[in-house]
């Protein structure tokens, strides 16, 4: 293939030009209830070419070759026409040139499990909460996406590498009279099919939260202090704070560069948050971005003052910062853009329960369940919480939504907690779906949180 690619990136009149072809394969297998509702799957492949011309930068995606000279001509066009009415010429920040081959570890490859081994096991596990009376119905999903990708540039790097994700679950409905709720499960990651083996107990653990919070009071809507447990910590750091640290979201607003400018001091001192695409056998885990830029662990706020940004290499141009390997697409189809991989709340040093201990009379509020963002402020939900009393888990409330400020919410996050952990599944949709997108955190406490209830 690389001998195709370099053929391909030969005829571009470019000052520089880069090329990804890439084969991508999916599986999918979905109950709706007891219904098999579909199963199914498919192989495509396509090329991605970017072209950058006299300060000008286009990108065109084709599936065929014989549509490479037309097109490298409408790239080629596209790119000076960008370049004739665009204020500012883009750059492109210096970056190690690579050849090289890297193949993740893989724990069972799921290009090796037969599908009727996989509608097997996803039946086994939806038929866990279906098993309960409580429970009306459920939709769980296997997914597989495997993208086996190649990278060539005219600066002469070329690397080759597959990113295998599988996950497993969705979600369980339980009712009683009127009243229903609903539970989300998730396994899954990036390393193997072998994750999804042996995870009985995690389907019965949610099924028996969808069955109690039939029994959970509402929250009374007010402010409280609250400990949030690792996946709403971590929804916190991808979606409040890890955007405005993408580069390419705030470089044209002047607002947004001086809040977010290195050196701000944005939050409480306990607080350092990070990117890191490099962390083996996690689902956000790569080798190269997709601009073929080695990942890096990027710190992005330290004890509290932020330390760094996210960059694609024409984000980092423009900052005059360093390149990060942050440059991500969702396959063949997209040019890539600047992206999260694996991005968390560094873990302090308290356990939970000193954690509930210091939070005293406040809430216990746990796993995310949906939410949005408007400039600085964010709205999220929450699956099911406990009312904490003296430092002691009580009741159990449902019907939860947390909303807030971001820079106020970093000033109020007072502790962390010691017990960090990574999302298995993910999902985020700025202008293209990742599905390895990953966050994480420990439990950390925060002080003033404005909780919605009904």
């Amino acid at each position: 293939m690389f001998d195709t690619l370099r053929s391909i990136l030969s005829k571009a009149t470019a000052d520089y030009a880069d090329i990804r072809y890439e084969i991508k394969k999916e599986t999918k297998i979905v109950f709706n209830g007891r219904e098999l509702f579909h199963i199914g799957s498919n192989s495509s492949d396509g090329f991605v070419i970017r072209i950058l011309k006299d300060g000008g930068l286009s990108s065109i995606a084709f599936s065929m070759v014989d549509d490479t000279e037309k097109a490298l001509r409408t790239a080629e066009e596209n790119a000076l026409l960008m370049a004739g009415h665009s204020k500012k010429s883009i750059e492109f920040a210096e970056t190690d040139i690579i050849k090289e081959t890297f193949q993740p570890e893989i724990v069972e490859d799921p290009r090796d499990i037969s599908i009727d081994e996989k509608l097997e096991l996803t039946q086994k596990y939806n038929s866990i909460p279906l098993k309960y009376d409580k429970i009306v119905t459920t939709n769980i999903s296997y997914n597989e996406v495997i993208r086996e990708k190649y990278f060539m540039s005219t600066e002469g790097t070329e690397n080759r590498e597959d990113l295998v994700t599988t996950s497993l679950g969705g979600m369980i409905t339980s009712k009683e009279g009127t009243l229903t709720q609903n539970v989300r499960v998730a396994v899954g990651g990036s390393h193997g099919y072998a994750l999804l083996r042996n995870q009985e107990e995690e389907f019965e653990k949610r099924t028996s939260i969808a069955i109690d919070l039939l029994n959970a009071k509402p929250v009374a809507g007010g402010t409280y202090n609250v400990v949030l447990n690792q996946d709403i910590a971590g929804v916190f750091a991808h979606e409040a704070f890890g955007h405005f640290s993408e580069a390419d979201l705030i470089e044209d607003s002047p607002t947004m560069r001086e809040r977010m400018q290195i050196g701000a001091h944005l939050g409480n001192e306990v607080l350092s948050i990070t990117d890191d695409p490099t962390m083996p056998r996690q689902l956000g885990f790569y080798c190269y971005d997709d601009e073929g830029v080695k990942a890096r662990r990027t710190h992005l706020m330290n004890q509290g003052v932020l330390v760094g940004h996210l960059h694609s290499r024409r984000t980092a141009a423009a900052f005059g910062e360093n390149v990060t390997g942050h440059c991500v697409a969702e396959d063949y189809r997209y040019a890539p853009i600047v992206r999260m991989g694996n991005i968390f709340i560094e873990p302090g040093q308290n356990t939970l329960e000193e954690l509930l201990s210091m939070l005293g009379d406040g809430l216990y509020i746990l796993d995310h369940k949906g939410g949005q963002t408007s400039g600085e402020n964010f709205t999220f939900g929450a699956q099911y919480g406990y009312i904490v009393y003296r430092g002691r888990k009580g009741d159990m409330i449902r019907d939860i939504n947390i909303s807030g400020n971001l820079y106020h919410t970093l000033k109020n996050i007072t502790a962390a907690g010691n017990d960090l952990v990574l999302s298995k599944t993910g999902g985020c949709g700025k202008g293209q779906m990742n599905i390895r997108s990953c966050h994480g955190g420990p439990h950390i406490l925060v002080k003033s949180v404005v909780i919605g209830g009904i």
